[in-house]
């Protein structure tokens, strides 16, 4: 069997007005990767939101994302459900975990529904710390540390980081063969050969009963075998 049973991951990220949740801050983008088996499936999710606030400059300056362009678009009560049952019961993958989750179930909070349980995330900054203690662990250096190209990321929008995001956990993990497991029923046979030569059967041989005895008088006639020794 597989070390996973489609074992479901969603490699999560936000965008946001300010710095605070507490203070007032909202979320106003929300992007999503689906993982299957820490490989991505190819289905994702996106969703800009209306705040009901102003955008900080800090945030527009980070994002590109402006109070103008976010007026038309969708309340966060109005998007909850989509969101929620595209993230399902799956695990969290969040690079910050504490700063999105803050702002994430407060939102839910503000909608009427439950928080998420901090315990079902996996923080990268958290697993890039241990792995790579003293060492820059921002979402650009470790792009930059596992070659990873993030010339897409000329302003921080959601989907965009939880693209670079997953890429950088699978390194993290130990890159895309992580998941190579076999057990003995899948195990796979590896018959060498070479080009050219026809493959012939396995040959056996029984010895004849001339060449048994000569083997017995062989033994008889050695001086202090080693299984003698082994058995004294």
């Amino acid at each position: 069997m597989s070390a996973f049973n489609n074992f479901r991951e969603i490699v999560f990220d936000t965008e946001t007005t300010g710095l605070s949740h507490e203070n007032g801050d909202r979320i106003v983008d929300i992007g999503c990767v689906e993982l299957i088996n820490r490989v991505p499936t190819g289905n994702v999710y996106q969703a800009y939101v209306n705040p009901e606030r102003e955008m900080s400059p800090g945030a527009v300056a980070i994002s590109g994302i402006t109070t103008d362009f976010l007026a038309d678009k969708p309340l966060f009560h109005e998007i909850v459900d989509d969101f929620l049952n595209f993230l399902g019961d799956a695990k969290l993958v969040i690079h910050n975990a504490k700063f999105d989750m803050g702002f994430l179930n407060s939102e839910l909070k503000r909608a009427g529904r439950s928080p998420l349980n901090p315990e079902n995330v996996v923080d990268t900054l958290e697993i890039a710390r241990k792995k790579f203690p003293g060492s820059p662990a921002s979402l650009d250096a470790l792009c930059k540390r596992f070659g990873i190209d993030a010339s897409a990321r000329l302003s921080h929008g959601a989907l965009v980081d939880s693209r670079l995001l997953t890429e950088v956990y699978i390194n993290l993990l130990g890159g895309r063969q992580s998941d190579f497991s076999f057990s003995v029923e899948e195990s796979p046979t590896v018959v060498a050969s070479c080009p050219g030569k026809q493959q012939r059967e396995e040959r056996f041989f029984k010895p004849s009963s001339e060449e048994l005895a000569a083997h017995r008088n062989f033994l008889k006639n050695l001086k202090s075998p080693l299984w003698d020794n082994m058995n004294a």
